[in-house]
């Protein structure tokens, strides 16, 4: 292991972290500057320490990144960055207790949307924007980011991608790892730009449009307002979101693909239609549920449907509706879909679409196997035939993600919070939704819970985001040995 390289680049995105805190100065600024000093002092001591661990270790060659590398790096830039990202909440005194900051932190960067915050709107509007900001960044990763715009310190790397990317087989767009980093960040800016313009046009003000524009591409699910896109009673602004949702949920090699005008990848992709199909089956489900309950009825009922099953599906977490009033089909529709999530190679979270359909594939043919037991079988995915070791690894993937879930779950009971909460916001927290059902539904927060709770979430929220393997692997004692 190079401590020298691994800690170079913690110290670089540390340093980024640090400098993107100025881009919530001018909206506290505008807003009566209560929150300036914490966010000048936060960026001011994030950026020293990020850039003197640069100064300190740098001057490493530049060599391939092993595995081992890359699992590290990836998992404390994320610590360091959820850890620093939750100094303005403690220098303003944004929460009684320090626990509450960095659960914020951890919640916006690993994009879970669950909040402590019991009255958001009272909250200063640059805290608020620096909440929704580490939404957007942890969205496409924080990683990526670095591996477009810090090779020069020698940061960088296929191994650090592969860690970060969502997804089972990560896809490299160009021949050049940066140029593949900047492609997503140039497909994630552009479609950032189009729905805050969007937004803006259907009676958001900026502040409130960009920040809900974070948290809907990062698929995280901050609102600025109590409660959420509910507050907005505007049927423009919430199909508008429903729509971004829906993209933010698809792999991004696809949109880029889309730009290029490369239509064909886009039409043949098996993960696509299976996403799309899912979201249009649960989502006229849950609209004939509601309408025959007389909660909802015509557009209205369609359009929440819509709303909650693409919020829930993509992981993204805004409330347009308490689904909790719903009848108990629909949520146990939007629970399923907690597990499920987005597709591979999106900011969404979730176990991920590809997964289950090869979970599925292959579960299938193990029974073919035993009808006929001298046949040969190969599982396909999108007109390839994946080979064993992409199947032994979504099989390992699944078992610790369940594993991790029902561990999770029987943690939050031991602090004493009721099964069906636990279990809600163990696969909330561990999926990155952020809301469940029970007290965590979409109208609740997290606040109620003890901290060994709320610690418990964190880690949850951090094994999501990773995918599992990137942190768990840290805990393997043969990974620390030469």
């Amino acid at each position: 292991m190079r401590w020298g390289y691994v800690l170079t680049a913690v110290g670089a995105v540390t340093l980024c972290v640090g400098l993107s805190m100025l881009a919530a100065v001018p909206f506290s600024l505008a807003y009566g500057a209560a929150d300036l000093w914490p966010l000048l002092q936060s960026c001011a001591l994030t950026s020293v320490f990020g850039g003197g661990l640069v100064l300190v270790c740098r001057g490493y060659p530049e060599r391939a990144v092993s595995h081992r590398e890359g699992m590290a790096v990836t998992t404390l830039c994320w610590l360091s960055a959820c850890l620093f990202g939750a100094l303005p909440f403690i220098l303003a005194g944004t929460f009684p207790a320090i626990h509450d900051c960095f659960f914020e932190s951890f919640s916006g960067f690993t994009t879970t949307g669950a909040s402590v915050l019991t009255d958001i709107e009272a909250v200063p509007r640059g805290l608020l924007f620096w909440r929704s900001l580490t939404h957007w960044l942890g969205g496409m990763g924080i990683i990526v980011l670095s591996l477009a715009i810090l090779p020069f310190l020698g940061v960088g790397g296929m191994q650090l991608y592969r860690a970060e990317v969502p997804g089972p087989v990560p896809d490299k767009l160009t021949p050049r790892i940066k140029d593949t980093a900047a492609a997503l960040w140039k497909v994630y800016i552009l479609f950032s730009a189009i729905e805050a313009v969007l937004l803006m046009a259907g009676g958001m003000d900026l502040f409130d449009a960009l920040c809900h524009t974070f948290g809907t591409m990062a698929t995280g699910g901050f609102s600025t307002r109590n409660a959420s896109l509910a507050a907005y009673d505007s049927p423009f602004v919430q199909w508008v979101v429903v729509a971004f949702m829906l993209c933010a949920g698809v792999n991004f090699s696809l949109h880029y693909n889309l730009l290029l005008r490369r239509f064909r990848p886009v039409w043949k992709d098996t993960e696509l239609r299976l996403y799309l199909g899912l979201f249009l089956a649960v989502t006229g489900i849950v609209w004939i549920a509601v309408s025959l309950s007389g909660q909802l009825g015509g557009e209205a009922a369609l359009r929440h449907a819509a709303f909650q099953v693409s919020s829930i599906l993509t992981t993204t977490g805004f409330a347009s509706y308490d689904y909790e009033l719903w009848p108990f089909l629909p949520q146990a529709l939007l629970l399923g879909c907690m597990f499920i999530g987005g597709c591979a190679g999106s900011t969404g979270g979730g176990m991920k679409v590809m997964r289950l359909a090869l979970l599925v594939r292959t579960a299938y043919t193990e029974l073919l196997r035993l009808i006929h037991p001298r046949g040969v079988y190969q599982v396909k995915f999108g007109g390839r035939v994946l080979s064993p070791d992409v199947i032994s690894g979504i099989w390992g993937f699944s078992s610790i993600w369940l594993a991790s879930f029902v561990l999770g779950a029987l943690a939050l009971t031991a602090c004493n919070v009721d099964v069906m909460t636990s279990f809600s916001a163990a696969v909330a927290a561990l999926g990155n939704i952020g809301p469940g059902l029970g007290l965590v539904g979409p109208t609740d927060n997290y606040a109620f819970m003890p901290a060994a709770a709320k610690w418990t979430l964190m880690l949850l929220m951090l094994l999501g985001r990773l995918e599992i393997f990137t942190v768990v692997i840290l805990l393997v004692p043969e990974f620390w040995r030469k």
